[in-house]
């Protein structure tokens, strides 16, 4: 919505929920920023193209959106994670400090990195006020003349000529072009694409600390853990609740979100407490908050963005797979231009849906 009202068209957003909604992967007060992507190399662009635009949106709504505070990473030097932060901050000459495991604790006290480790700290990552961003998107967008409609649920689309129409359950809209950026309902919402998704639930656990040395304030960083036991990444506290912390690895696959119980899993949460007494020792075992998310996950785990193949007068982007807000802001810019020019370019062939032998 944003992108597109800033350059001047008409626009109309429909969402079932209000902004800043619990309902998706949008939510729990923050969310990672990096540009040493082990996930592909290839998202560093994207990710320099990000930090501008929040920065730039920082600015204009502000208020703090994006806090620079630093990540530490630690993991077997042969795990994929590490190796992939590593080629990515070679290949595109970023600012990665590789520090000796048993100086982890003097630099950054209360973490712990076993000697077999390797740790390394990139300085310009941090974190994202997430419920924030998502509102500040909306009120600049509406700023510039967007439409916002929230409250009805889009029940499909089919093409009438050159136009789109788009039902709800209150209402039927036409359009020149349509942009779907569904999450979990991308699947059913583009049918005809056969999307190969799946959705998992996740959690997120904040735990309060007695120690001093997790305070942000005194350059507690963020941080991302490979162990034996899965991944693991957190941020200093924020509030009164403490220090999130949360299992990017596992997940439980499930039909839809919107019927989920979003329960506590005691296995999983037995899980997290496991990694806090091995590597933040500092961090207590009150359990203050507990909330669920959702990923909606690609086969290959990275995005799908992309014009449907029958109407050019679609566009998309699915299967985010858990990573994807920290690029929200160059997502929407890159939707925008496909949506308006038929092509961007940002380098997005390898997030195209074509990578997938559909057929």
């Amino acid at each position: 919505m944003y992108h597109l009202a800033r350059r001047g068209m008409r626009v109309l957003g429909l969402d079932r929920f209000s902004g800043g909604h619990d309902r998706g992967s949008s939510h729990g007060d923050t969310r990672a920023i990096r540009l040493s992507y082990f996930d592909h190399p290839d998202y560093v662009p994207l990710l320099r193209r990000a930090y501008a635009l929040w920065d730039e949106l920082q600015d204009a709504r502000g208020d703090a959106l994006f806090i620079r505070s630093g990540l530490l990473y630690a993991g077997s030097g042969q795990g994929v994670i590490m190796k992939g932060v590593k080629a990515s901050a070679t290949t595109h000459s970023l600012e990665l400090e590789s520090i000796m495991p048993r100086d982890v604790v003097s630099r950054f006290p209360g973490f712990i990195v076993p000697d077999d480790f390797v740790a390394y700290f990139e300085p310009d990552a941090g974190y994202l006020f997430v419920e924030k961003c998502v509102l500040a998107h909306l009120n600049e967008a509406r700023r510039l003349g967007a439409e916002h409609v929230t409250g009805s649920s889009v029940t499909g689309w089919t093409r009438e000529g050159e136009c789109i129409r788009v039902t709800t359950d209150c209402q039927v809209y036409t359009a020149d072009r349509i942009v779907i950026a569904a999450g979990a309902r991308s699947a059913p919402l583009l049918k005809s694409l056969a999307l190969p998704l799946r959705i998992l639930r996740k959690h997120m656990h904040w735990f309060e600390t007695d120690a001093d040395a997790y305070d942000a304030d005194r350059g507690c960083p963020g941080f991302f853990y490979e162990t034996g036991e899965g991944y693991y990444y957190g941020f200093p506290p924020i509030d009164a609740y403490g220090l999130k912390v949360c299992e990017h690895s596992g997940g439980d696959e499930i039909e839809d979100p919107l019927d989920d119980p979003r329960e506590l899993d005691e296995a999983e949460c037995a899980r997290v407490k496991n990694f806090l007494g091995q590597y933040l020792p500092g961090v207590s075992s009150r359990h203050t908050r507990h909330v669920v998310c959702f990923y909606t996950s690609s086969p290959d785990e990275n995005f799908i963005i992309d014009r449907h193949h029958e109407h050019a007068n679609v566009v998309f982007a699915a299967g985010l797979s858990g990573h994807g807000f920290k690029m929200a802001c160059v997502i929407g810019e890159i939707l925008a231009d496909l949506a308006i020019e038929g092509t961007t370019e940002h380098p997005i062939d390898f997030l195209r849906l074509a990578r997938f032998d559909l057929h």
